[in-house]
């Protein structure tokens, strides 16, 4: 049986796990665009913050994070749809370190416990649901893989 129904399911679940680390402190919850949105948006609506974007551009030579907000400071927890290569996660990481919080976290419904390691040296904390052993495609972990496209993201941001 999958794990997820979907993104926002996960996102749910996550919520959970985040609430009862984070329920008393100042947070930035930032959305990886545009998966980690849906997963995001339940995060945020327990912790009672708005849910910022985290723009990242998907290049032949890795991916590109821009445009973060002010986090100086900040407890920070950055979102995404799952930690596949972990790519994503690195990057975001160094920026956002970059801008000095208080604390950086990384909630995913999946994180494979090989990618784990690697980013347990960048981030503070890591809240995952899944650890499975090995790296499988993210879309293994979900009954409906609902992807969506940056648009659609960021009109999910706007309404919430």
């Amino acid at each position: 049986m999958k794990s997820f129904e979907n993104l926002s399911d996960a996102g749910e679940k996550l919520a959970e796990l985040v609430r009862a680390e984070y329920a008393r402190s100042p947070v930035v919850v930032l959305a990886v665009i545009p998966n980690g949105v849906p997963v995001a948006l339940p995060v945020g609506r327990d912790l009672g913050v708005q849910v910022l974007a985290l723009p990242v551009l998907r290049t032949e030579d890795g991916p590109i994070v821009f445009e973060v907000p002010p986090v100086t400071g900040l407890h920070v927890i950055v979102i995404d749809d799952g930690v596949e290569t972990g790519a994503v996660a690195r990057v975001a990481a160094q920026v956002i370190a970059n801008l000095n919080p208080a604390s950086l976290a990384l909630a995913v419904p999946v994180c494979p416990r090989e990618s784990m390691a690697d980013l347990t040296r960048r981030y503070d904390q890591i809240i995952a649901i899944d650890k499975p052993l090995v790296r499988r495609s993210l879309a293994w972990h979900y009954e409906d893989f609902d992807t969506m496209d940056e648009s659609a993201a960021l009109k999910l941001l706007a309404v919430d």
